[in-house]
Formats: structure tokens, C-alpha cells, sequence
């Protein structure tokens, strides 16, 4: 194995791991899929931050570029002041998992917004921006509760990154891998009949065979984050199911659909309690 796959193996492992300490139901479901024989394959990751010069797109595209990825698709998501991008290996699109980043348009929020915005900013060492692993380093700032819910209070999106700060927003399973499912409707009916809930905004499936696109994805599950001034509950990571359909080449599309992600962004505006464990889960 070259130093470079090592490479890319160990950051998804660290980012898998660091993502499940926050969102226990997705290892749960995970496993449940296994026990039925599945190899589950990630279809893509997401990653958020603020569109800030030392901490916008390009900071954290730098991480997987340096791994052979390529930007692949652009996005824009007006009414959550979000642009985007995804990128996939350039070499061996098949085998790694897609990476999806957004940022969050910091000018288009109230002066007190973007002051507090531009003062978690400035606690991000300048040093660790070129770390190998900067995306899976966590909140790399101090925030109070009564920060968090300024924030909270003009975007949920805000108050998650700075809440979280840098990991996995989720991860995705590829229905296309997947052995004993092939709907994205019959998994839906699998994860809901062992305990999960799903993010229901415009109906539980996002997107159309025509898109070439279908996605769903669970609730945020609850997490508890220590802030500066005391400990507070709020929405954590979920987990994302997707299928993708054939192009006119035969090729499956590889993209995304910016009407589906937007619906998917609101999995994190609400949370649900994450069952505390799967014996009683359905295979």
C-alpha cells in the first residue's frame, strides 16, 4: 500500500471514529447492516466552516488535495448563505470516498454575528492549518452558551461548526454497495423499525431517480458539549443513505443534487435521542 492511500485510510479512519464518539447511532446501524452480511461503503463525507480567509473552503480542500483529491462540483444555497464544493480522488474516484465542504457566507448575517464569527477566527492558530488532520480536530476555539445560542439564533448551521467545530458532519452509505437493500425506501423502513428517526423536511427520500439522485438521511443524534461557561445538549452528527443512478454513459452520477442537500442540511436543525443500544434490533 503506498504512503499516500495509508495516508488517506488513516485520516477517514480518524474522521469515522472521531464521528461515532458524537453519533453512536451511526456504528449502530453500521453494524446492524453487517450482521447481514453487508460491506458497507461510504459514499462521501461532509465537512462545514465559515467562509473567513484563514478558514474557508480552500483551507480544508488543502487537506484532501495533498491526497490526490480533486475539486469536482460547485454549489450555492441562497437561502442558508452557503456555497460548497465536492471533491473526489483524482486517481481512484471508486475507491475513496467523495468529499463534500460547505461554508457559510459570514457577510450575510447581522454585525453581531459576524463580529463573534471573526473572534472564534482569530483563536485558530495559523500552525495548525497545515496539519495533515486539521479537518478532524475539533472546535479549535472557546464559546460560551450564550455565544452558541447568538449564533443559534440567526443559523443552525453557525451554531453546529462552532458548537462541533472541525469532523464529519456525516457520513453516507452507498445504497449502490449495499447486498439485501436496492430501494432507498426499504432501507428507510429498516432504520425506522429499529428505533431511528428520519429527517422528514419535504418528505424522508430527497431527490428522483430522473435527478439521478436519491438521499436520506436520520436526525441529528443529541450530544453533550462543554463550553466555556457550563455544559449544554445539543444537536450532534447523523447519518446519510444515498443512491445513485445511471448516466447516459451507463456511469452512475457522481455529484449532488443542491435542492436534496439543502433538505439534508436540516437534519442537524433538531436532534433525537439516540437508542442507547441495538439488542433489540431488527437484521
Amino acid at each position: 500500500m503506498s504512503h499516500c492511500a495509508e495516508a488517506i485510510d488513516t485520516l477517514f479512519e480518524r474522521l469515522w471514529q472521531q464521528y461515532t464518539a458524537i453519533n453512536p447511532q451511526a456504528q449502530v446501524i453500521h453494524d446492524l447492516l453487517a450482521r447481514r452480511g453487508e460491506q458497507v461503503v461510504n459514499d462521501h463525507i461532509a465537512l462545514r466552516t465559515f467562509n473567513t480567509s484563514k478558514l474557508g473552503i480552500p483551507t480544508l480542500a488543502r487537506v484532501f488535495e495533498r491526497l490526490g483529491y480533486v475539486r469536482a462540483g460547485e454549489y450555492a444555497f441562497e437561502d442558508k448563505k452557503l456555497d460548497a464544493i465536492h471533491l473526489q480522488h483524482n486517481h481512484f474516484p471508486s475507491r475513496y470516498p467523495k468529499v463534500f465542504i460547505s461554508e457559510l457566507r459570514v457577510q450575510a448575517f447581522s454585525p453581531a454575528f459576524q463580529q463573534l464569527v471573526h473572534a472564534l477566527d482569530a483563536q485558530v492558530e495559523e500552525s495548525w492549518l497545515n496539519q495533515h488532520d486539521f479537518v478532524a480536530r475539533g472546535r479549535p476555539w472557546n464559546l460560551s452558551i450564550d455565544d452558541y445560542l447568538l449564533l443559534k439564533a440567526e443559523s443552525d448551521y453557525a451554531a453546529w461548526l462552532a458548537s462541533l467545530g472541525y469532523m464529519a458532519n456525516h457520513f453516507t452509505v452507498s445504497l449502490n454497495h449495499l447486498l439485501t437493500f436496492f430501494e432507498l425506501e426499504t432501507l428507510n423502513h429498516f432504520v425506522k423499525k429499529n428505533g431511528f428517526v428520519l429527517n422528514n423536511t419535504c418528505g424522508e427520500i430527497k431527490g428522483t431517480p430522473a435527478q439521478l439522485l436519491e438521499q436520506s438521511a436520520t436526525v441529528a443524534s443529541e450530544t453533550r458539549v462543554t463550553f466555556s461557561d457550563g455544559e449544554r445538549t445539543v444537536p450532534g452528527c447523523f447519518y446519510e443513505f444515498a443512491k445513485r443512478y445511471p448516466q447516459a454513459d451507463g456511469s452512475l452520477y457522481q455529484g449532488f443534487i443542491t435542492a436534496n442537500a439543502d433538505k439534508i442540511f436540516e437534519s442537524t436543525s433538531h436532534m433525537a435521542a439516540t437508542p442507547s443500544l441495538a439488542e433489540d434490533a431488527v437484521a
